[in-house]
């Protein structure tokens, strides 16, 4: 009786001490958190300030927006993947950063599939093949046969070497048999300033940099890289119209670090899908030519694996390499 007793006794203490930690985990999140952005400025930027804000409402903690540009996104991607398992680091990652850069960094410092969660991917947003006012091609059917007649003699521009745009590119060249020169810039304001000065006759650029100055007149979008035509700009059409198969998004989605517990992951999932839901977030992405996303962590994983395979690939052939 005495034994059994002390049993009891032994079982409600050990009750009352694991009260704090389960309390804790369902508080969550109890402080504020994270969001690693490992871009300067720019469309990366916003998508991860506008839906931080949204998913900070309902959290009722403040999430505080970081940029740690570098390296291509890999030395914010790191930091993200270093952080402690708690679930108080997030990060921002794109196709560059979670898709590409594993291909063309022979050593970069983090594995994309095995040190992050995937939490969800956020956003997808077309490319625009755009070229000068002045550049006699004025469709994608000319444009090929323009190349063709001049191989090596038409330069590209790009974000820099190893982008989603440079990447655009290349693909391009390869399915359409062409050769045509790229050229890196440090951004999309340099790039549409060449554009704009008939210093680069075309450029592989994201949609909403450039479909702004195109509806004003000053240069033109000749295709989008989606498969399909974009809302925001139904009358452009798509490259993959001309040159099946093609297909090139920039996309946005959050991570964590792999140890996060999974019910945190499933709790930001959440948030975030629901964060994309809102009209704030909503009108403002369909300003930008963006489309929302918001899936299961479980098929982000493998939207991620399918990307890493498929850029991976079009790396290879071109013997695009970074040190």
């Amino acid at each position: 009786m005495q034994n059994l007793a002390r049993r009891f006794t032994l079982a409600a203490l050990l009750s009352v001490a694991a009260l704090p930690a389960v309390a804790q985990q369902r508080a969550y999140p109890t402080q504020p958190i994270r969001v690693i952005v490992p871009f300067s400025a720019g469309t990366s930027d916003t998508v991860a300030r506008l839906v931080s804000l949204e998913m900070s409402k309902a959290l009722g903690q403040p999430m505080v927006v970081e940029n740690r540009p570098g390296a291509g996104g890999n030395l914010g991607s790191e930091t993200c993947a270093r952080a402690n398992p708690d679930g108080y680091t997030i990060c921002l990652g794109t196709i560059s950063s979670h898709a590409i850069n594993p291909a063309i960094y022979p050593r970069i410092p983090y594995n994309n599939l095995r040190d992050f969660a995937p939490i969800t991917q956020l956003a997808s947003q077309p490319n625009a093949l755009a070229v000068g006012e002045s550049f006699p091609a004025r469709s994608i059917p000319e444009l090929i046969t323009y190349l063709k007649a001049h191989p090596g003699e038409v330069n590209y521009g790009s974000s820099g070497v190893g982008t989603s745009v440079h990447l655009a590119g290349t693909l391009f060249a390869q399915l359409t048999g062409t050769q045509i020169e790229h050229v890196p810039y440090r951004g999309s304001g340099q790039i549409t300033t060449a554009l704009l000065g008939g210093e680069l006759p075309m450029a592989f650029d994201n949609f909403s940099s450039v479909w702004p100055l195109a509806r004003e007149g000053k240069m033109r979008v000749l295709g989008v890289t989606s498969l399909q035509r974009s809302p925001a700009a139904p009358d452009v059409p798509a490259v993959a119209e001309t040159v099946p198969g093609f297909e090139s998004l920039s996309w946005h989605g959050i991570f964590t670090q792999s140890r996060v517990p999974p019910e945190i992951v499933a709790r930001l999932n959440a948030e975030a899908r629901a964060a994309l839901a809102t009209s704030a977030v909503q009108a403002r992405f369909a300003d930008l030519g963006i489309t929302p996303v918001g899936n299961s962590p479980e098929d982000f994983r493998r939207f991620i694996e399918s990307e890493t395979a498929r850029w991976g690939d079009v790396a290879k052939r071109a013997n695009i390499s970074l040190d």
